[in-house]
């Protein structure tokens, strides 16, 4: 797992990276994932044309919430944020084309949903890279509070 490209591990049922290559799936399915969560444009460096029967075929579920680098969304995020909830019983593989669109997501969703302390939370988005003036703009514009006071 460690070779998939900025593979991260965040806890036992959720890890996260770059595009895996087609071989890299079947390793991805053998460390215990269900669920492969694809925020990446099908026009992302390395996409590939047929994930979803790639993935589907070694019997995981696909999912696929195309996030515009320039542009990410709150809609993007609460797609995301949908499908971690309905599957947050299940391993979760989650990657974009370099792992930083996902990060960006992980981080959020685990501030708003998982209760994650900010600096916990930062430190797994800064393993990959310090957002910039476009993320950070999205990140701060949906920051949630901290209730750990």
């Amino acid at each position: 797992m460690e070779s998939i490209l900025n593979f991260v591990q965040i806890n036992d049922r959720l890890a996260t990276a770059g595009q895996p290559t087609i071989e890299q799936f079947a390793a991805i399915k053998n460390a215990g994932y269900n669920v492969v969560i694809n925020l990446a444009l099908p026009t992302s460096d390395g996409a590939i044309q047929n994930e979803r029967e790639i993935v589907e075929s070694l019997g995981m579920q696909y999912f696929h919430v195309p996030v515009i680098w320039e542009n990410p969304t709150i809609d993007d995020f609460n797609q995301f944020s949908n499908l971690m909830q309905t599957h947050s019983n299940q391993s979760i593989f989650v990657h974009c084309a370099m792992n930083m669109r996902v990060s960006a997501f992980v981080y959020l969703y685990r501030r708003s949903h998982e209760n994650i302390s900010e600096e916990q939370a930062k430190a797994d988005l800064n393993k990959i890279w310090q957002p910039n003036s476009t993320w950070q703009a999205f990140l701060d514009q949906y920051k949630p509070s901290d209730n750990q006071n």
